[in-house]
């Protein structure tokens, strides 16, 4: 069974963290939700996530992906952070999935891996002079190999869909999206 990791930090955006979770299950898929606390994290609008677990307690565990919610301050959370840095290096480099919507694609540009890769993000959280070696897109949702990136709340669905594809296939895909009567 396919397996992803998402990371919840406090005022990480909802609506992009539980779209990914529930798409990702509905696709049956692994899904493994990690605070970066011991505490229930409290979204960017004040809804409560309750964590499957806490991320010690997933650090010597491998997934196939590892999804990164955006939203402020959850975002920065995720970026500073040690042990998410450990992760998505040590899931690069087993080549598996490396996905961010919305503010989080910055945390993949500050661990360096963005370099020589298309990608997208919310506007003005990736800024092309910043990022020489990055082709920043305004696409709702862009694929180049293993890393996956998004822009935001509004392209969260197309976002778990495409991730789904890439972890299961194009028709697993195809009917989940059936499914939500798209």
């Amino acid at each position: 069974m396919a397996s992803a990791l998402v990371p919840l930090a406090q005022g990480c955006e909802e609506l992009e963290a539980v779209t990914v979770i529930d798409l990702l299950r509905r696709a049956g898929i692994e899904v493994v939700t990690a605070g970066l606390d011991e505490r229930p994290v409290q979204a960017s609008r004040g809804v409560i996530l309750i964590p499957d677990t806490q991320l010690d307690a997933v650090m010597d565990r491998e997934f196939d992906m590892i999804v990164l919610p955006g939203g402020l301050p959850g975002a920065d959370y995720l970026q500073a952070d040690p042990r998410i840095s450990q992760l998505l290096q040590q899931i690069s480099n087993n080549h598996g999935f490396i996905a961010a919507i919305c503010a989080a694609p910055k945390v993949l540009a500050a661990n360096g891996l963005l370099q020589g890769k298309r990608a997208t993000g919310y506007p003005g959280v990736l800024q092309p002079e910043a990022l020489p070696q990055t082709q920043v897109e305004s696409a709702a949702v862009v694929r180049d190999g293993k890393t996956i990136t998004s822009r935001g709340p509004g392209t969260a669905m197309d976002f778990a869909l495409e991730l789904i594809e890439a972890l299961v296939g194009r028709e697993q895909r195809g009917r989940v999206e059936l499914s939500l009567v798209r």
